[in-house]
């Protein structure tokens, strides 16, 4: 299913739950796995120096520097690379998000692999998160394929994912994030959890709408997922179909954690806008930011088709 994955790293402690998933998912599907990283951000225009996005210092990206970086890239993943024979390691000078973009169109890349944020502990943490958080939400704006974000250790998806949670709208977007989630939880045998929250509006007095509206709303939201995305499963029956109302982002971290989940597929927005000129769907960030599994935003219809 995934030929060539990027791990995009800082090199840091944080990346290092990131660097488990990628790894796993190379050796399951012995995919070709790239390593990257980039050295810094250009500390002005044609700047011959460099900021080094692990420490906030200014550098000289010279050809001793680089090779410093990927040799300590090396240590830092020396266990992990021990059983991974089909890995590479490479760095970039340049803005994390453009670097990270440039590499994947290059590589063709089937998914890109990334953390969320750095820990408190780490050096220039809040630095770092200024930078990451940003770098984030720009790759998955305009990757062409999915993009999966880990920003907590995740207990249960080494190796296999076996409960994927699926979080719809119901909006085209959507309808990619499903057929991506589909195709994987059917390669690896998982269940596959269909789930829609009905935001309910409220007022002062509390809810506009009485519980036998809202009930209404429930059950066309359950029939809707049968005829959107039940009916393609052409006969996969390990699936399961959950409508809350509430929060979007509250209701499905909480019925991932019931259902320990571990991956939730989402559509990178909500809006039936270009991909390109939408921000991160304010559902999908705060889901990244709590979620105790990875969490894959699609973006485009591109790496998804052929599932």
């Amino acid at each position: 299913m995934f030929k060539k994955i990027l791990f995009a790293t800082t090199a840091s402690p944080a990346c290092d739950n990131a660097a488990k998933v990628a790894f796993d998912l190379e050796m399951k599907w012995d995919a070709k796995l790239y390593i990257f990283h980039v050295l810094g951000i250009p500390s002005r225009g044609y700047s011959p120096f460099v900021t080094d996005v692990r420490t906030g210092e200014i550098m000289e990206p010279d050809v001793d520097y680089i090779e410093w970086v990927m040799e300590e890239m090396k240590n830092t993943y020396e266990t992990l690379l021990a059983d991974s024979p089909n890995t590479v390691i490479d760095a970039a000078v340049g803005v994390p998000s453009r670097e990270i973009l440039r590499k994947a169109r290059q590589e063709d890349i089937d998914l890109i692999v990334m953390g969320s944020h750095t820990r408190q502990e780490d050096v220039g943490a809040t630095r770092y998160r200024s930078i990451v958080g940003s770098t984030m939400q720009k790759v998955a704006k305009s990757a062409r394929c999915p993009v999966v974000i880990i920003s907590r250790p995740c207990t249960t998806c080494w190796k296999l994912f076996s409960n994927i949670v699926f979080g719809t709208d119901f909006s085209k977007a959507a309808d990619y994030a499903y057929k991506w989630a589909f195709g994987l939880a059917r390669e690896v045998g998982a269940k596959l959890h269909l789930f829609h929250a009905c935001e309910i509006n409220t007022g002062p007095a509390g809810p506009i709408m009485d519980q036998a509206e809202i009930e209404r709303q429930i059950e066309a939201a359950r029939q809707k997922i049968e005829k959107r995305y039940v009916a393609k499963m052409d006969g996969y029956d390990n699936y399961s179909i959950e409508v809350r109302e509430g929060i979007p982002y509250v209701e499905i971290l909480k019925f991932a954690r019931e259902k320990t989940g571990d991956l939730i597929v989402m559509a990178h927005h909500t809006r039936e806008i270009d991909p390109e000129k939408a921000e991160l769907g304010s559902t999908v960030e705060q889901v990244v930011l709590r979620s105790a599994c990875p969490v894959a935003s699609v973006n485009h219809p591109d790496k998804v088709a052929h599932l």
